[in-house]
């Protein structure tokens, strides 16, 4: 299928052909019929994407503060890798549209194939000739709506949960400072109820409609036309609310409404403008100044968007599908009126031509709309991804020939996928990067492009069944990784699954079971930190010990940013349940032994843990694993005492032992090497020479087992002991 996509590093436009996104369960597989251009929010992106380095850091501070304190985490080096990573990736554009449902997902059952739904989301609805859409992002139809019309439901959200902010009232006046797509609507929605309102633009021609559309008057925001219908209207009181549509880096939509709203009037803003409020004047009339955040109630919760949790209608009336639903409502009733907002109409296929013209200012428009062609001119869609039973082969002789490359496969490839896996094996000898494949289409075609792949699909069972992929490496969200390592090796393939391997007890046995069917134990979990070079010259330092030992391993993990798919323990488990095994097999690692029993206890209100594991000789690691400490110190830091030594690590920079004779590496500054380059060569060379894998099975199964009696233990407030089966 055909996607509109940007690279944020050039600026650079193009439709690019991707792969199918897979119908997940909760959702809806949508054929766009026709997509909306945000004339502001997307051409600001366009603009953005065109500026230097420089000018893209001025334009977006909160992201350069994201980066200074990524290399005060992960340092210079890793950053500059993950921050290039991202600006030289395609991004995706749109986020508003109507189309037919294609396929409908498990647990889905309020639409559908055939039904027409609109759609929302900027993950989701994008410029794309198919969109997965969760289920509170999309709703049906109504009967005799134009699908045209239809593609301004997200549009139509925002501008009505603005007016929302606003409480408007019967009689009321109203301000409205911004006539482009968003104040277009926003004027129809508070003349629909009942409020008088006026206009503020520079562009006579979008005064000019808002006035056709039912706003009593419209003029240029530095004329005295608008103050003077203000005050005819009001009696000289000033309006009741204002609302700010307009964007740029001017302040005076902020001066202006402060100067014309009445005593203790509401301002709400709804675009992206600046808002350097005047402190006297809006203290002195103790103005209520509002934010409209985007659809409503629900935007930027993950359990709402992603998971379908629906918030109770008797504590919250409207969330941002039922914005969608009554939007589209006062649409088809004829309450607002699309059409003559709608500039021009453009096919799909001319997409660059007419992002430019906007941006050129060639093309002058309040709205454009893309049409997309029948399904029957571009072929039906390409099959989703389904879970079917796996094909079974026979495990194949782990040797294979010198001079033929192992073919990887990469099952996700999100974050860490392209900045920490795939550098590290694009380019290497005796590596062939086979395919690619993801359930969203622009993910996979950006690996392909940046890292070599020979193709991107979303076909699983394809790449499982295909006998010349040797192994497979899934860097998925953790819920998904039991299954697809399972099904990987039942398939005969080696496996490289991200931590971690399972997140239930249930979830470790399929692997197991797996493991003894397939009679295929070629498996590696990412634990990569037993690789560090800096870390294993440190263990050689050391050197052996005669006693038990005492290992104590600070992780000042952070704080997560609110969205994160991290804090959906719901269905991707605890934060430690999926980074903690990297911390208990670099402790048994150490130790050279696998933890007998563990105990956890949890600080209340937060996510800090103490763990404590126990080993055969008597010698204990404790993991204080922490999101409350200072984000400017490392972010591991470990010491291993024994035997009149100690072994000190200081976030995989510097690393020193203290003993008979005391060792302590360069002090100069360097990159963070956790390990990945070393762990991805050890696994592959036991791939082409089959050879044993770079960590036992029984030790990857161990740590996995040590990790999940962590939240056993915690329920408990016991101990909880690890027996191994016989």
């Amino acid at each position: 299928m055909k996607q509109v996509v940007q690279n944020y590093k050039s600026g650079e436009l193009s439709v690019l052909d991707v792969p199918v996104p897979g119908c997940k369960p909760g959702g809806v597989l949508v054929r766009s019929a026709f997509s909306l251009i945000s004339t502001g929010t997307e051409l600001m992106k366009v603009s953005e994407a065109g500026m230097s380095m420089l000018g893209k850091a001025r334009s977006r501070p909160d992201q350069v503060a994201k980066v200074m304190q990524s290399v005060a985490t992960n340092g210079l080096p890793a950053t500059y890798r993950k921050v290039m990573g991202k600006l030289d990736s395609y991004t995706p554009l749109g986020y508003s549209l109507c189309g037919v449902v294609e396929q409908v997902g498990a647990g889905v059952d309020d639409v559908k194939a055939g039904d027409l739904v609109a759609c929302a989301g900027n993950e989701h609805a994008l410029h794309a000739e198919l969109n997965w859409v969760p289920k509170n992002l999309y709703v049906p139809v109504p009967d005799g709506l134009a699908p045209r019309h239809a593609a301004f439901g997200t549009v139509g959200s925002i501008a009505l949960q603005g007016v929302r902010q606003g409480e408007p009232q019967l009689g009321e006046v109203a301000l409205v400072i911004g006539l482009g797509l968003i104040g277009q609507l926003v004027v129809q929605l508070l003349t629909a109820s009942g409020v008088r309102v006026v206009g503020a633009d520079p562009d006579p021609a979008r005064c000019e409609l808002a006035e056709r559309l039912g706003a009593v008057a419209c003029g240029d925001p530095s004329s005295a036309a608008v103050a003077g219908a203000v005050a005819e209207l009001t009696g000289g009181h000033g309006v009741d609310q204002v609302y700010l549509a307009a964007g740029g880096g001017s302040n005076q939509p902020v001066e202006l409404a402060a100067a014309l709203a009445r005593d203790r009037g509401r301002v709400v803003d709804i675009g992206k403008c600046r808002l350097d409020l005047p402190w006297n004047a809006y203290y002195e009339k103790e103005l209520d100044v509002r934010f409209s955040r985007s659809y409503g109630p629900g935007r930027y919760d993950p359990e709402y968007e992603l998971e379908g949790r629906d918030y109770p209608i008797g504590y919250v009336r409207w969330t941002e599908r039922r914005n969608l639903a009554c939007f589209l409502d006062l649409v088809s009733r004829g309450r607002v009126d699309v059409e003559p907002l709608i500039s021009h109409i453009a096919d799909f296929g001319d997409a660059v031509e007419t992002y430019r013209r906007l941006k050129d200012g060639d093309l002058k428009a309040v709205a454009v709309l893309f049409r997309y062609p029948e399904p029957e001119v571009e072929g039906a869609a390409g099959a989703p991804v389904v879970a079917v039973p796996a094909v079974r082969v026979e495990t194949r002789a782990p040797g294979r020939p010198s001079n033929t490359p192992v073919r990887l496969a990469f099952v996700g490839a999100g974050n860490y996928a392209t900045s920490m896996l795939l550098p590290h094996l694009a380019g290497r000898d005796g590596v062939a990067l086979s395919t690619v494949v993801t359930t969203t289409a622009l993910s996979a075609a950006n690996a392909q492009r940046k890292f070599g792949f020979a193709r991107a699909t979303t076909d699983l069972d394809g790449v499982l069944g295909d006998p010349s992929v040797d192994a497979v490496f899934v860097v998925t969200r953790h819920s998904s990784h039991a299954d697809l390592t399972r099904r990987a090796l039942l398939a005969g393939k080696a496996v490289f699954v991200e931590k971690p391997l399972a997140l239930t007890e249930d979830e470790l046995a399929g692997v197991l079971a797996a493991v003894t069917e397939s009679g295929n134990d070629r498996l590696q979990v990412g634990f990569n930190r037993r690789f560090s070079p800096l870390l294993r010259e440190a263990r050689a330092r050391f050197g052996a010990r005669s006693g038990p030992a005492s290992l104590r391993y600070l992780v000042n993990a952070g704080r997560l940013q609110h969205g994160s798919w991290y804090l959906r323990q719901g269905t991707e488990g605890s934060r430690f349940a999926g980074e903690g095994g990297h911390f208990i097999d670099t402790a048994s690692w150490l130790l050279e032994a696998d933890p007998v029993s563990v105990f956890a206890v949890a600080a209340p209100g937060n996510d800090d843990l103490q763990v404590v594991l126990r080993y055969p000789d008597g010698s204990t690691a404790t993991i204080s694993y922490v999101t409350t400490g200072a984000s400017g110190f490392p972010k591991e830091t470990l010491d291993l005492v024994a035997d009149g030594k100690v072994l000190k690590l200081d976030d995989f920079v510097r690393a020193s032992v203290y003993g008979p004779q005391r060792w302590v590496s360069s002090r100069l500054p360097k990159a963070r090497d956790k390990g990945q380059s070393n762990e991805l060569a050890a696994f592959v060379r036991a791939v082409r020479t089959g050879g044993p894998m770079p960590v036992p099975l029984e030790s990857l199964v161990a740590t996995t087992a040590a990790t999940l009696a962590v939240r056993t233990g915690l329920s408990g407030g016991a101990p909880v002991a690890l027996e191994r089966a016989r």
